[in-house]
């Protein structure tokens, strides 16, 4: 990600040693990854959210063409689409329908 090589850790790790000293190093190591290990988990979220929401988009954008087809011979994807939306509308109802 970064194209740092051995020699470039070996200097990074040398000059942290001498500002933070061996007692608070393992420390900052940690605080560092867990710092990393949350900015890329915000990372992976947000990029779920925006893949969720470009699909949701795309689902629209075909329901609409299909709305202005009158739902009648459709494109293969967007009778796909238009059934994914059906069949989420038909799971969303099913718990408030009375039986």
């Amino acid at each position: 990600m970064f194209d740092i090589g051995f020699w470039e850790l070996l200097v990074i790790g040398v000059v942290a040693l001498l500002v933070l000293g061996p007692e608070r190093l393992p420390g900052a190591i940690r605080s560092a990854s867990r710092t990393i290990s949350g900015v890329r988990s915000m990372a992976s979220n947000f990029k779920q959210e925006v893949e969720q929401q470009l699909k949701m988009q795309e689902l629209h954008d075909n329901l609409k063409k299909a709305e202005q087809k009158s739902l009648k011979d459709l494109s293969p994807e967007l009778q796909e689409s238009v059934d994914t939306l059906r069949e989420a509308a038909d799971s969303v109802q099913k718990p408030y329908k009375k039986e």
